[in-house]
């Protein structure tokens, strides 16, 4: 590992390049915060595959990318004057410093439940008219659908018990019934959605993150579905000529592998 010297000299060589850049590639000079930001997206997600498949290799070079788009966002910023690098970081630590008053502060924290209530109760006194304001609109639904309720529990707005949300869980689920049997085409959607939600929040405590074990369900399907395929191609076998028996073969197979 580097030293604080290193570490601070590899930063300023960083933005003497995002300079250089900005002032000699076409490409860079063109670039607007609105350009970036759908980059900047995908960025975020590839950093993700890249925590998920624990590759950490990866992980470095795809932070390093997410740090590149903060740094251009912040140097687009300088030539405006509406911020600079300096202002970007020093907000951040100014938030971490007020939000932390269990550490620079008098106040306790005793584990990390009271850390959140203290944060959600923090953000209130900053201006925040709703406990909500901080999602964002943009948020992919599952992660939407997370982050509110974790919200609303640091405000204590919660369960009690597992068991008591897992009860919730099979309530909206017969409620869905109910409604697929009447086909109620739009109640249906609204039903599926609360047994979605309800299943989120009852990840949330079985302290499972849903989008990842989702996103674990999606690896594995493919997997085996492409070990479906490559089977059925050394067999000289249309999938689509296939029975789901001949295709379930192969398919029980795949699950005996690891992926």
């Amino acid at each position: 590992m580097y030293t604080r010297e290193k570490q601070l000299k590899a930063f300023e060589r960083l933005l003497d390049i995002m300079d250089d850049l900005r002032e000699k590639c076409p490409w860079d000079r063109k670039q607007t915060m609105e350009s970036l930001r759908n980059l900047t997206v995908e960025e975020v997600y590839e950093l993700g595959d890249a925590i998920l498949e624990k590759d950490t290799e990866e992980i470095k070079k795809e932070l390093g990318d997410v740090l590149l788009h903060i740094v251009f966002y912040s140097k687009i910023g300088s030539e405006t004057k509406d911020f600079d690098i300096a202002d970007v970081i020093n907000s951040l630590c100014k938030k971490l410093i007020d939000r932390h008053p269990h550490i620079y502060g008098d106040a306790e924290a005793k584990d990390e439940k009271q850390v959140k209530e203290n944060w959600e109760k923090l953000k209130l006194k900053e201006g925040n008219k709703s406990v909500l304001q901080g999602v964002p609109q943009s948020l992919p639904a599952l992660i939407k659908a997370s982050r509110i309720q974790d919200k609303v529990a640091g405000v204590g707005f919660d369960w009690e018990q597992p068991k008591q949300v897992f009860e919730k869980v099979k309530e909206e689920l017969e409620e869905l019934q109910v409604e697929v049997e009447q086909n109620q085409q739009d109640k249906i959607e609204d039903e599926f959605g609360d047994v979605l939600f309800s299943m989120i929040n009852y990840a949330r405590f079985l302290k499972i993150d849903p989008e990842t074990a989702l996103e674990r369900t999606n690896k594995k399907f493919i997997f085996r579905f492409q070990y479906l395929e490559q089977k059925a191609k050394e067999n000289n076998l249309d999938l689509s000529e296939m029975s789901l028996a001949e295709m379930d073969k192969f398919w029980e197979e795949a699950k005996s592998l690891k992926l």
